[in-house]
């Protein structure tokens, strides 16, 4: 008897589902052992590395805890207990929290008139591959602050250079770095370039009070006038603020 046209498609179906699944089986007998293998590979490295991001973020909480105790003994006046705690951070501790600690323990050294310690220990940090670029500039300029009156000033505007020349973007660590190198350019005599950078710096937004204070002294005294162009700037953005705002009221009008 024959069969019918759903019969015949039902039949290829169960065919097809049958090669199927001997194919299934005959992968599975010669490479059966290898496929799981794979699998549970994958699946204990995927959760070697959740264990170790998790380890990783507890770490780096433990050190968190560690630098702010050792700062609060700092706060304290407990300068030796502090000391200790910033040792091994710095000796054990994550990259970041290592230069930070070295960073302290530098200031503690300077703090106590001990200026080449305070250098070396930031020259550790400019040194370590592994810590943030950026940390590793602001350690330059720190070392070359505890060593400026040691160093030539040439040697002081060519470690300051990259920062006081980067544009686009500027370098964060602009107004500490042109300091020191206008400072330089002044022991050289070179008062205009020395007066230029004052007067770039005092013009910066956002500068703390006393390094404002002390810019716009410096550039006047060179003949950079930094407070009338300063006032100038606030004029021109006081005036671009109030033409829209003159527009709007025309047109509500």
């Amino acid at each position: 008897m024959a069969l019918s046209p759903t019969n015949d498609a039902a039949l290829l179906q169960e065919v097809d589902e049958a090669v199927r699944k001997d194919r299934l089986d005959t992968v599975m007998q010669r490479y059966g052992r290898w496929i799981i293998g794979g699998v549970l590979g994958l699946l204990l490295a995927f959760g070697g590395y959740l264990y170790w991001d998790h380890h990783q973020d507890t770490a780096r909480g433990e050190e968190g805890e560690k630098l702010i105790a050792a700062l609060d003994k700092l706060g304290a006046n407990q300068p030796r207990a502090a000391a200790s705690e910033l040792q091994a951070i710095a000796a054990e501790g994550s990259p970041a929290y290592r230069a930070a600690a070295l960073m302290q323990q530098a200031n503690i050294k300077a703090g106590a008139g001990d200026l080449k310690a305070a250098a070396a220990l930031m020259a550790k940090i400019v040194a370590d591959a592994e810590v943030d670029q950026s940390l590793r500039d602001l350690a330059l300029i720190r070392q070359t602050a505890f060593e400026y009156d040691t160093l030539k000033p040439e040697a002081v505007i060519a470690r300051m250079k990259p920062f006081v020349d980067a544009k686009d973007p500027a370098s964060s660590w602009f107004a500490s770095a042109a300091e020191l190198s206008a400072g330089a350019h002044y022991r050289l005599g070179q008062l205009d370039r020395a007066g230029a950078l004052y007067g770039r710096i005092a013009k910066l937004p956002d500068l703390p009070q006393s390094l404002q204070s002390r810019t716009v002294q410096m550039a006047g005294m060179l003949g950079v006038d930094a407070v009338a162009d300063r006032a100038a700037e606030s004029v021109a953005a006081e005036q671009k603020g109030a033409a829209p705002a003159a527009q709007k009221t025309e047109e509500a009008n």
